[in-house]
């Protein structure tokens, strides 16, 4: 074996959700974020990278407001999160958010992760942020603080959606953040085995999971998180998944099942749909199983070969269903 050339794809691999570009976020503020003052907007002031100070390190974001952005009224607010080993800036070239959220009118935030990766809960002490116990929880919640007051956020509406180490996030999220996180969205991402049994959402939360059965990362069926020999941690199923969020919003045992049309004759994968609707305040449990798919954004960017990541479905957009989603679940 090369082992150069190893551990050049094992870099690759653990970039969930990342193109070519490698470089360091800079910051356009010493410290402080900028905040919008006027109602109209430019395409210098449309996206925009900022900071916050959280726990005496300095955290980084992006922010993409919608062309029609006017801070006199409130908007919702979607939070996606990166994959392990990227950043905040290939979020938008995998899932193409910024068009949508012109098009929806919702504002988008991508969050960068300390040294690229969430503490995500798995505890994997080869990753510094979980090694160094990051409070990421606190950044997103000083980070959706803030917002809410920049921008006008409508606190009824924020979300989180991720992929990979930002899908298992989003699950955090969730759990920890429940009084200020509506709805989540996780994508080729579980819930880490160690915090199966002490996560406990304080309320109701609407989910909707995105995952592939062929995913090589991580497994639809639990187990460790690995490429090659290269292990980060254990999860729990995607089925396991969803019946944690299923007790926790207190949904019927049994879901509606339906397949969703084969649309692009080039794709061999397949969906089906399992949602367990009429959940405790008006919240749903739904999983998209992608039959076939991998550690892939269905709809997005193939960002590697199959032979490392899967097959990415073509028969829907994650990005779009994601949004339908989220704007049938504000908190109530």
């Amino acid at each position: 074996m090369n082992y150069k050339l190893l551990t050049i794809l094992l870099l690759l691999v653990s970039m969930a959700a990342c193109t070519a570009s490698t470089s360091p976020i800079e910051p356009k503020t010493a410290g402080n974020p900028i905040a919008v003052t006027d109602n109209t907007t430019t395409a210098s002031s449309q996206n925009y990278t900022d900071s916050i100070l959280v726990n005496g390190l300095q955290r980084y974001y992006l922010i993409h407001l919608p062309a029609s952005y006017d801070k006199n009224r409130q908007w919702p607010l979607v939070i996606a999160l990166h994959g392990g080993g990227s950043e905040a800036r290939n979020m938008n070239q995998l899932t193409d958010f910024n068009t949508l959220a012109d098009k929806e009118d919702f504002i988008i935030v991508y969050p960068d992760a300390y040294e690229h990766n969430w503490n995500d809960g798995r505890s994997d002490p080869a990753i510094k942020s979980q090694a160094e116990n990051i409070d990421d929880v606190a950044f997103i919640s000083t980070l959706i603080n803030y917002l809410v007051q920049d921008l006008n956020i409508d606190k009824k509406m924020t979300y989180a959606t991720g992929i990979s180490n930002g899908a298992i996030m989003s699950n955090r999220l969730g759990c920890e953040l429940s009084d200020k996180i509506a709805a989540i969205a996780p994508v080729a991402g579980n819930i880490p085995q160690k915090t199966a049994s002490t996560w406990s959402p304080s309320r109701a939360v609407a989910v909707l999971i995105i995952n592939g059965t062929e995913d090589p990362l991580v497994p639809y069926n639990g187990g460790d998180v690995s490429f090659l020999s290269l292990k980060r941690g254990k999860v729990i199923s995607v089925d396991e998944t969803v019946k944690f969020w299923v007790a926790r919003d207190g949904c019927p045992a049994a879901p509606e099942t339906k397949q969703l049309p084969h649309l692009n004759p080039n794709d061999s994968t397949s969906t089906t749909v399992e949602r367990y609707a009429g959940c405790r305040d008006g919240t749903e449990v739904i999983l998209y199983k992608v039959n076939g798919g991998g550690h892939t954004w269905p709809g997005g960017l193939q960002y590697m070969s199959e032979n490392f990541i899967g097959k990415t479905s073509r028969d829907f957009s994650a990005t779009e269903t994601i949004w339908q989603f989220f704007k049938l679940h504000p908190m109530k």
